[in-house]
Protein backbone atom coordinates (compact mmCIF):
# COMPACT_ATOMS: atom_id res chain seq x y z
CA UNK A 1 0.00 0.00 0.00
CA UNK A 2 1.29 3.39 -1.13
CA UNK A 3 -1.41 5.66 -1.15
CA UNK A 4 1.02 8.02 1.42
CA UNK A 5 3.71 8.10 0.04
CA UNK A 6 6.09 11.29 0.02
CA UNK A 7 3.50 12.56 2.86
CA UNK A 8 5.24 14.02 6.08
CA UNK A 9 2.99 12.65 9.18
CA UNK A 10 3.11 13.95 12.38
CA UNK A 11 1.83 11.92 15.33
CA UNK A 12 1.53 12.89 19.05
CA UNK A 13 1.38 10.38 21.64
CA UNK A 14 2.45 7.76 19.38
CA UNK A 15 4.79 6.00 20.96
CA UNK A 16 2.62 3.36 22.28
CA UNK A 17 -1.04 2.61 22.12
CA UNK A 18 -3.38 3.85 19.90
CA UNK A 19 -0.82 6.07 19.15
CA UNK A 20 1.84 3.38 18.07
CA UNK A 21 -0.66 1.48 15.92
CA UNK A 22 -1.05 4.80 13.70
CA UNK A 23 2.27 5.27 13.58
CA UNK A 24 2.35 1.92 12.06
CA UNK A 25 -0.43 2.14 9.85
CA UNK A 26 0.89 5.51 8.26
CA UNK A 27 4.23 4.09 7.84
CA UNK A 28 2.97 1.32 6.12
CA UNK A 29 0.94 3.42 3.60
CA UNK A 30 4.18 5.19 2.57
CA UNK A 31 4.00 8.26 4.74
CA UNK A 32 7.38 9.30 6.64
CA UNK A 33 6.41 9.45 9.95
CA UNK A 34 7.72 11.69 13.11
CA UNK A 35 6.27 10.92 16.32
CA UNK A 36 6.09 13.74 19.63
CA UNK A 37 5.53 12.19 22.63
CA UNK A 38 6.90 13.24 26.16
CA UNK A 39 7.87 9.77 26.79
CA UNK A 40 9.97 7.48 24.08
CA UNK A 41 8.90 4.11 23.59
CA UNK A 42 10.48 3.58 20.37
CA UNK A 43 10.89 -0.03 19.29
CA UNK A 44 11.50 1.03 15.38
CA UNK A 45 14.70 2.78 15.38
CA UNK A 46 13.80 3.81 11.40
CA UNK A 47 10.98 6.26 13.19
CA UNK A 48 11.73 9.45 13.98
CA UNK A 49 10.66 10.20 17.55
CA UNK A 50 11.03 13.81 19.49
CA UNK A 51 10.77 14.03 23.06
CA UNK A 52 7.74 16.87 23.05
CA UNK A 53 5.47 18.04 26.02
CA UNK A 54 2.69 19.43 23.90
CA UNK A 55 1.37 21.55 26.69
CA UNK A 56 4.74 23.37 26.39
CA UNK A 57 3.79 26.24 23.36
CA UNK A 58 7.37 27.12 22.81
CA UNK A 59 8.35 23.94 22.54
CA UNK A 60 5.68 22.46 20.31
CA UNK A 61 6.23 25.47 17.61
CA UNK A 62 10.29 25.00 17.93
CA UNK A 63 9.64 20.96 16.91
CA UNK A 64 7.33 22.13 13.97
CA UNK A 65 9.73 24.75 12.89
CA UNK A 66 12.60 21.59 12.93
CA UNK A 67 10.45 19.03 11.31
CA UNK A 68 9.72 22.09 8.43
CA UNK A 69 13.19 22.86 8.15
CA UNK A 70 14.20 18.93 7.92
CA UNK A 71 11.94 18.00 5.77
CA UNK A 72 10.33 20.79 3.90
CA UNK A 73 6.26 19.81 4.66
CA UNK A 74 3.90 18.69 7.11
CA UNK A 75 1.14 16.98 5.39
CA UNK A 76 -0.61 15.26 8.24
CA UNK A 77 -1.19 15.95 11.62
CA UNK A 78 -2.28 13.61 14.34
CA UNK A 79 -3.60 14.72 17.69
CA UNK A 80 -3.46 11.70 19.75
CA UNK A 81 -1.44 12.52 23.03
CA UNK A 82 -4.15 12.06 26.31
CA UNK A 83 -4.41 11.14 29.28
CA UNK A 84 -7.23 10.35 32.28
CA UNK A 85 -7.95 10.45 35.59
CA UNK A 86 -10.40 8.94 37.59
CA UNK A 87 -12.92 10.79 40.56
CA UNK A 88 -16.11 12.16 41.30
CA UNK A 89 -16.55 15.43 40.06
CA UNK A 90 -17.02 16.87 43.80
CA UNK A 91 -13.81 15.14 45.19
CA UNK A 92 -11.86 15.26 41.76
CA UNK A 93 -8.12 17.61 42.43
CA UNK A 94 -7.70 20.97 40.65
CA UNK A 95 -4.26 19.36 39.64
CA UNK A 96 -5.76 16.78 37.97
CA UNK A 97 -8.74 18.29 36.17
CA UNK A 98 -5.85 21.24 34.63
CA UNK A 99 -3.44 18.26 33.58
CA UNK A 100 -6.28 16.18 31.68
CA UNK A 101 -7.45 19.56 30.01
CA UNK A 102 -3.58 20.80 29.30
CA UNK A 103 -3.24 16.85 27.56
CA UNK A 104 -6.18 16.64 25.93
CA UNK A 105 -7.43 20.02 25.05
CA UNK A 106 -4.31 22.51 24.98
CA UNK A 107 -2.20 20.01 23.65
CA UNK A 108 -4.64 19.45 20.59
CA UNK A 109 -4.75 23.68 20.35
CA UNK A 110 -1.36 23.89 20.10
CA UNK A 111 -0.32 20.98 17.85
CA UNK A 112 -3.17 22.42 15.08
CA UNK A 113 -2.55 25.87 15.28
CA UNK A 114 1.39 25.50 14.76
CA UNK A 115 1.08 22.48 12.54
CA UNK A 116 -1.79 24.34 10.14
CA UNK A 117 1.08 27.69 9.86
CA UNK A 118 3.04 26.03 8.23
CA UNK A 119 0.86 24.08 6.30
CA UNK A 120 -0.73 27.24 5.48
CA UNK A 121 2.49 28.85 4.36
CA UNK A 122 3.50 26.12 1.98
CA UNK A 123 0.47 26.22 0.23
CA UNK A 124 -0.16 22.83 -0.35
CA UNK A 125 -3.46 22.09 1.93
CA UNK A 126 -2.88 19.39 4.75
CA UNK A 127 -4.82 17.02 7.20
CA UNK A 128 -5.40 17.42 11.03
CA UNK A 129 -7.28 14.07 12.38
CA UNK A 130 -8.03 14.81 16.11
CA UNK A 131 -8.12 11.70 18.52
CA UNK A 132 -11.44 13.09 20.65
CA UNK A 133 -12.98 10.00 22.33
CA UNK A 134 -16.93 8.76 22.34
CA UNK A 135 -16.73 10.27 26.14
CA UNK A 136 -16.86 13.76 23.72
CA UNK A 137 -20.54 12.81 22.76
CA UNK A 138 -21.77 11.46 25.95
CA UNK A 139 -21.33 11.38 29.64
CA UNK A 140 -19.79 8.98 31.89
CA UNK A 141 -19.56 8.75 35.80
CA UNK A 142 -16.19 9.49 37.28
CA UNK A 143 -14.54 10.50 34.48
CA UNK A 144 -15.65 14.88 34.34
CA UNK A 145 -12.23 15.62 33.22
CA UNK A 146 -11.69 13.59 30.31
CA UNK A 147 -15.28 13.91 28.94
CA UNK A 148 -14.93 17.31 29.29
CA UNK A 149 -11.47 17.37 26.88
CA UNK A 150 -12.93 15.24 24.69
CA UNK A 151 -15.89 17.76 24.24
CA UNK A 152 -13.92 20.53 23.73
CA UNK A 153 -11.56 18.12 20.78
CA UNK A 154 -14.98 17.65 18.91
CA UNK A 155 -15.38 21.80 19.68
CA UNK A 156 -12.03 23.24 18.21
CA UNK A 157 -12.53 20.44 15.38
CA UNK A 158 -15.98 21.93 14.01
CA UNK A 159 -14.20 25.72 14.37
CA UNK A 160 -10.71 24.89 12.71
CA UNK A 161 -12.26 22.96 9.89
CA UNK A 162 -14.37 26.10 9.00
CA UNK A 163 -11.29 28.62 9.47
CA UNK A 164 -8.99 26.20 7.88
CA UNK A 165 -11.00 25.19 4.63
CA UNK A 166 -10.45 28.00 2.60
CA UNK A 167 -6.46 26.99 3.08
CA UNK A 168 -7.46 23.26 2.00
CA UNK A 169 -6.24 22.05 5.75
CA UNK A 170 -9.04 19.50 6.60
CA UNK A 171 -9.67 18.69 10.16
CA UNK A 172 -11.79 15.81 11.43
CA UNK A 173 -11.94 13.76 14.39
CA UNK A 174 -12.10 9.55 15.62
CA UNK A 175 -14.15 8.93 18.63
CA UNK A 176 -13.31 5.79 19.82
CA UNK A 177 -15.31 4.05 22.23
CA UNK A 178 -14.09 0.80 24.37
CA UNK A 179 -10.46 0.36 23.01
CA UNK A 180 -8.02 -2.58 24.68
CA UNK A 181 -5.13 -0.03 25.54
CA UNK A 182 -3.11 0.54 28.89
CA UNK A 183 -5.18 3.42 29.71
CA UNK A 184 -8.14 1.27 29.15
CA UNK A 185 -7.05 -1.59 31.96
CA UNK A 186 -6.03 1.60 34.38
CA UNK A 187 -9.42 3.11 34.01
CA UNK A 188 -11.29 -0.09 34.98
CA UNK A 189 -8.70 -0.51 37.92
CA UNK A 190 -9.84 2.67 38.91
CA UNK A 191 -13.86 2.02 38.58
CA UNK A 192 -13.45 -0.79 40.64
CA UNK A 193 -12.52 1.00 43.50
CA UNK A 194 -14.50 3.58 42.71
CA UNK A 195 -17.54 1.30 42.00
CA UNK A 196 -16.87 -1.06 44.22
CA UNK A 197 -16.95 -3.61 41.30
CA UNK A 198 -14.15 -5.76 40.36
CA UNK A 199 -12.46 -4.60 36.96
CA UNK A 200 -13.96 -8.44 35.39
CA UNK A 201 -17.56 -7.56 36.35
CA UNK A 202 -16.62 -3.36 34.34
CA UNK A 203 -15.33 -5.27 31.07
CA UNK A 204 -18.16 -7.72 31.08
CA UNK A 205 -20.62 -4.52 31.49
CA UNK A 206 -18.53 -2.70 28.39
CA UNK A 207 -19.07 -5.69 26.19
CA UNK A 208 -22.56 -6.07 26.72
CA UNK A 209 -23.17 -2.47 25.87
CA UNK A 210 -21.26 -2.39 22.36
CA UNK A 211 -23.44 -4.24 19.55
CA UNK A 212 -20.65 -6.15 18.17
CA UNK A 213 -19.72 -7.52 21.50
CA UNK A 214 -16.28 -6.68 21.82
CA UNK A 215 -13.78 -4.52 22.83
CA UNK A 216 -11.93 -2.71 20.02
CA UNK A 217 -8.36 -2.56 19.60
CA UNK A 218 -6.28 -0.02 18.58
CA UNK A 219 -6.04 -0.90 15.08
CA UNK A 220 -9.85 -0.16 14.39
CA UNK A 221 -8.70 3.05 15.03
CA UNK A 222 -5.85 3.35 13.11
CA UNK A 223 -7.61 1.97 10.04
CA UNK A 224 -10.19 5.17 10.40
CA UNK A 225 -7.23 7.49 10.68
CA UNK A 226 -5.27 6.13 7.70
CA UNK A 227 -8.90 6.77 5.47
CA UNK A 228 -9.23 10.30 6.68
CA UNK A 229 -5.15 10.88 5.88
CA UNK A 230 -5.58 9.36 2.71
CA UNK A 231 -7.17 11.12 -0.84
CA UNK A 232 -10.34 8.94 -0.25
CA UNK A 233 -11.06 11.82 2.37
CA UNK A 234 -9.90 14.80 0.28
CA UNK A 235 -14.25 15.98 0.62
CA UNK A 236 -14.53 15.10 4.27
CA UNK A 237 -14.34 17.67 7.12
CA UNK A 238 -15.46 18.96 10.65
CA UNK A 239 -17.08 15.75 11.00
CA UNK A 240 -16.09 13.21 13.18
CA UNK A 241 -16.17 9.81 12.82
CA UNK A 242 -17.31 6.44 15.66
CA UNK A 243 -15.31 3.45 16.13
CA UNK A 244 -17.19 2.17 18.68
CA UNK A 245 -18.68 -1.14 17.76
CA UNK A 246 -21.74 0.68 17.34
CA UNK A 247 -22.13 1.82 20.62
CA UNK A 248 -22.33 5.64 19.46
CA UNK A 249 -25.17 6.20 17.48
CA UNK A 250 -25.34 9.89 17.52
Amino acid sequence: MSQLNGKIAVVTGGARGIGKEIVKKLEEAGAMVIVADKGIHADKPQTLHFTVDVTDRRAVEQFFQSVTNRFGSIDILVNNAGISTMAEVLEMEEEDWDSVMDVNAKGVFLASKYAARQMKIEGNGGKIINISSQAGKNGYRYMGSYVASKHAVLGLTKVMALELAVDNILVNAVCPGIIETEMKRTERIWGGKLRGVEAAAIEAEDHSQVPLGRTGSPKDVAEAVLFLASNAADYITGESINVTGGMTMN
